[in-house]
């Protein structure tokens, strides 16, 4: 029996303090369960791990970039693991893995997979999108591998590619951020269905755009700058951040310190 609070939680908005305090709290709880966390952090480091060999196997690590790009969007979709493990901690109880893999494996039948599909979609979507902008302004070139051929991005044409694709990329990191920032926990937290969890979320981030953007900004900073040592470096990043994120949901719920 589902013993979740129904319906979506009031939000308030949230402050320089929360942010700080949450990322805070998120480097506690994965210093006192690194064990849980580097077990869903492989996760992550294993895709991109594979996700970098194809492409450089391929020969066309042009789409490593856009992969490497949009990687950080479905970042949210390992989290649940790190989100119910600061829950139990929170909350008193032993935190134990069996659980904590039990409550993640459980959500494949709740509203989770739905919120998780249209970020999926939305991170393929990319793909095919930054296929077309590539074929826009370098057209008359080959798929360029970017290990060999640097030069063609320094063209012109080539910064404008560079340029555009990144603004177009941020707007991607934008939405999802905006609907799975606080709709995820939400769908941990609360008996709510994934409509309305993401519309609540992306209404918050809304009404104090500045803050939400500069911690997605921080996140998308930190989440590329651990890609660098062969991905590896996700597995802090990707536990810290999980964590952080968890507690923000909590604190501006009302149900944190």
């Amino acid at each position: 029996m589902d013993t979740r609070p129904e319906g979506a939680p009031s939000l308030r908005r949230p402050t320089v303090a929360d942010f700080r305090s949450s990322l805070g709290l998120g480097l506690r709880d994965f210093l006192a369960n690194p064990v849980t966390d580097l077990f869903f952090a492989s996760f992550f480091v294993i895709v991109g791990l594979i996700m970098g060999w194809i492409t450089y196997a391929t020969g066309q690590t042009f789409w490593l970039i856009l992969a490497v790009l949009g990687f950080p969007l479905v970042g949210a979709l390992a989290a649940l693991g790190f989100y119910e493990t600061s829950r139990l901690r929170a909350a008193g109880e032993p935190i134990h893995f069996a659980d904590v893999l039990r409550v993640v494996w459980t959500s494949k039948s709740g509203q989770l997979p739905w919120l998780a599909t249209i970020i999926v979609v939305i991170f393929l979507f990319w793909f095919f999108l930054g296929h077309m902008i590539f074929a826009l302004f370098l057209g008359l070139s080959p798929m360029t591998n970017v290990s060999t051929s640097l030069e063609v991005f320094l063209r012109p044409d080539g910064l404008m590619m560079l340029g555009f694709g990144t603004v177009i990329g941020a707007i991607f990191a934008t939405v999802v951020f905006s609907l799975s920032v606080l709709g995820m926990p939400m769908l941990l937290d609360r008996d709510v269905d994934f409509m309305t969890a993401m519309l609540r979320s992306m209404s918050a981030v809304r009404d104090s755009f500045a803050l939400y953007i500069l911690w997605g900004i921080f996140i998308g900073v930190v989440t590329l700058a651990a890609m660098i040592p062969l991905f590896l470096g996700l597995f802090i990043a990707m536990p810290v951040l999980g964590h952080a994120t968890w507690h923000l949901y909590r604190r501006v719920t009302g149900q944190g310190a």
